[in-house]
């Protein structure tokens, strides 16, 4: 059984006992490789501290256009192997690693995903997909057409949560579900990179994919069309040539609403109301990672509050895609859960140029979150002091992670 390019063949007699273990849903006691591709906030604050206790997957390489940088956060993880950017292909063909976890810049996501899935080496790359669906497609060529897995990192498929707010939707209580609201706002230091690259690493790529997503998964269902999008810039902000806060409406199959806001400019609050005919549903906090996420129901006038116990959702969501790639499994947030949220953004994007509605082209999600296989409780952990890299409140007044 083979995990993608790079690693040797094994004897006959481990590759049945493998076999074995994976029919029996077994730990086989290998751990994936992976290389961590662009060594910014997400990468050193969420990501590397939670891998040594995922026990299935481990860092081998890292790639980045800082070597200092590198330098100093291979120290701090022990890892013997550093390539920069120019030198992916030779990471690729070096056989250190099995998969690589890429973090770059949301535009520079296929520049690395389609090379690594044609060398057989399986990617896990942080959402969004890309700032395409032109480039959705391409990466999901690639990924047709070769032998390893992608995952997109949607972190809250296997959050506590989360999966329990999905479970109460489906259960019917509510009744029918028609109205979903959200707002998730913070404020971004002027000198981090988000707010220095223009629209693509502006909110509406930045933050607008967790609100899309959510919608999708209360509905169930994938929306027709933008009914509106609203953006406003607030010069005193201090932050690039976009839209710094975004209002939007989408419309799903039924007549069924979803609102929401996203900005760069505003105190931190991550929020969504799920309203149905019987009853509704609140889930605040619900995007961040570093706290609880907490429910609260109300059918009629009866309301119940629960709150979800802090877990590592990088540490979570690596564990899972480290099982599929070892028990040969396809993972749920594959590349076409990917292109469904880029789809919508883009739609986002065309109705603020034209200052109207945009029909959305005809799409259906083949899978949906399975809360049962999905549900990961690792504990949360510490983040080491980071180099060379900031949260994107930093500087500001002090903001949860994000």
């Amino acid at each position: 059984m083979g995990f993608g390019h790079g690693l040797q063949a094994t004897t006959t007699q481990e590759e049945r006992a493998m076999s074995i273990a994976s029919a029996l849903g077994l730990s086989t006691g290998k751990r994936v490789r992976y290389a961590i591709v662009g060594l910014g906030d997400i990468s050193q604050e969420a990501m590397m501290p939670g891998v040594d206790h995922t026990g299935n997957s481990e860092i081998t390489a890292l790639v980045t256009g800082n070597l200092d940088k590198a330098r100093k956060v291979a120290e701090q993880y022990n890892i013997a192997d550093i390539f920069t950017y120019e030198q992916f292909d030779e990471l690729l063909a070096s056989g250190k690693v099995d998969a690589i976890y890429l973090a770059t810049p949301n535009w520079r996501h296929a520049e690395f995903v389609i090379p690594a899935l044609k060398a057989g080496i399986h990617v896990l790359v942080e959402k969004p997909l890309e700032v395409s669906t032109e480039k959705c497609k391409a990466i999901a060529a690639a990924a047709e057409a070769s032998t390893a897995k992608l995952m997109v990192a949607y972190r809250l498929h296997f959050e506590p949560g989360t999966l329990s707010t999905i479970e109460r939707l489906r259960s019917g209580d509510l009744g029918d579900v028609r109205l979903f609201s959200s707002t998730f706002v913070q404020k971004v230091d002027p000198a981090n990179h988000r707010a220095k690259s223009g629209v693509e690493a502006g909110p509406i790529f930045d933050m607008g994919p967790y609100p899309v997503n959510a919608a999708r998964y209360v509905f169930e269902a994938e929306p027709v069309e933008v009914v509106s999008a609203v953006g406003v810039r607030h010069p005193e902000a201090g932050l690039g040539d976009f839209d710094d806060t975004v209002a939007v409406t989408l419309r799903f199959p039924g007549d069924r609403l979803a609102q929401f806001v996203v900005s760069y400019t505003l105190n931190t609050l991550d929020s969504f109301f799920a309203l149905g005919t019987k009853g509704n549903i609140a889930m605040q906090p619900c995007y961040m990672y570093g706290k609880p996420t907490q429910q609260t129901v109300t059918i009629g006038q009866d309301e119940a509050t629960h709150s979800f116990k802090n877990t590592d959702h990088f540490g979570g969501e690596m564990k899972y895609f480290s099982d599929c790639i070892l028990n040969d499994t396809h993972p749920e947030p594959d590349v076409e859960e990917g292109y469904a949220d880029v789809r919508v953004l883009e739609g986002i994007l065309k109705a603020l140029e034209r200052g109207g509605p945009v029909k959305l082209e005809a799409f259906e999600r083949a899978r949906r979150i399975d809360t049962k296989a999905q549900l990961e409780t690792l504990r949360a952990v510490k983040s080491p002091e980071l180099i060379d890299t900031s949260n994107p409140g930093a500087g500001v007044d002090k903001v949860p992670k994000n």
